[in-house]
């Protein structure tokens, strides 16, 4: 009975954390996307797509997917006729990058500085698109889309679009907790049980790899099966409870921004008509690499920083 108390009051706590950085921000774009704001930040991109491989009118769907979320991102690419190349740059940048105010909120919450947030978050997006215009030649016949999304009624008048960002961010919250509550639960019974010391045990070489103290497998895990907004949850309760550093907090986060909700993001983009194991591998391949290097440099400066202050 216990079990169930503590799993739900931390599942409350979370739900009512996170609420806070989902509601506001949800709203805001809602009605923004209904003002010329959106509209002139895609003129103002339009631009610097081509460094991408990509023509001016790409800019919609990286804007929408960046501002909103991939649901929004992939409705803004169906409304384009896209060659098969275009669209796998564009799924690839939106993997790295999507959701970015929701998301980098949480990152905010669970202890990442923001530099780390955006460099990594941006950079990814753009160097892989850079690298993949350039070694990859073919992809030039026309997409096929295999669906189309749902077309929604536009709001007429302020009132309305309020009354839509609402009900939006009050979905939002909602689906949230839904999803984070019964995972407190489960996540305090396998606490409860010692379920999780055990896990953490089998993860070790896992995550020894990658730099990081055992302590933050279960954050690891959550984030790669549901993601940054939703996996929060599970981070930010690991952070204030088991112990993990800030250090391995952002090398987690540097891992699941390259990789996270790694079955669910990759097969989004399945009716875009693109191959998705190699995003799936590229995004997997590109996680470690990165988490590893980042876990090495940040070793040799802490031992370096050690040294001299041996020394003096």
């Amino acid at each position: 009975m216990s079990t169930l108390k503590n799993g739900l009051l931390a599942g409350l706590k979370t739900s009512w954390t996170l609420s806070k950085i989902i509601f506001p921000i949800t709203l805001l774009l809602v009605i923004l996307q209904h003002t010329p704001v959106l509209p002139w930040i895609i003129e103002l991109l339009a631009p610097i797509m081509g460094v991408f491989g990509l023509r001016g009118d790409a800019a919609i769907p990286l804007v929408l997917g960046n501002a909103l979320n991939l649901y929004a991102g992939i409705a803004g690419i169906l409304s384009l006729e896209l060659t098969v190349k275009e669209v796998f740059i564009l799924a690839v940048m939106l993997s790295f990058s999507h959701n970015i105010f929701i998301e980098t909120g949480v990152a905010l919450k669970v202890g990442v500085k923001l530099w780390v947030v955006l460099l990594v978050r941006f950079g990814l997006a753009a160097i892989s698109a850079i690298v993949i215009n350039l070694v990859w030649s073919g992809g030039s016949d026309i997409a096929k889309y295999g669906m189309a999304p749902k077309v929604s009624d536009i709001p007429e008048g302020w009132m309305e679009i309020i009354l839509l960002g609402l009900q939006k961010a009050s979905f939002g919250v909602l689906q949230l907790a839904m999803v984070v509550i019964p995972l407190m639960i489960i996540i305090q019974y396998l606490k409860d049980k010692q379920y999780l010391q055990k896990f953490s045990q089998k993860l070790a070489p896992f995550t020894k790899v990658l730099g990081i103290e055992p302590n933050a497998s279960m954050t690891l895990v959550s984030g790669l099966v549901i993601g940054l907004a939703f996996g929060a949850g599970v981070m930010i309760q690991a952070v204030q409870e088991d112990g993990v550093s800030k250090k391995d907090a952002t090398l987690v986060f540097i891992f699941l921004v390259a990789c996270h909700a790694v079955v669910e993001d990759t097969l989004i983009f399945l009716p875009l008509g693109i191959p998705i194991w190699p995003l799936f591998l590229l995004r997997l391949g590109i996680a470690f690499v990165l988490t590893i290097v980042v876990a090495t440099v940040w070793k040799r400066a802490e031992q370096t920083k050690r040294k001299e202050v041996f020394t003096s």
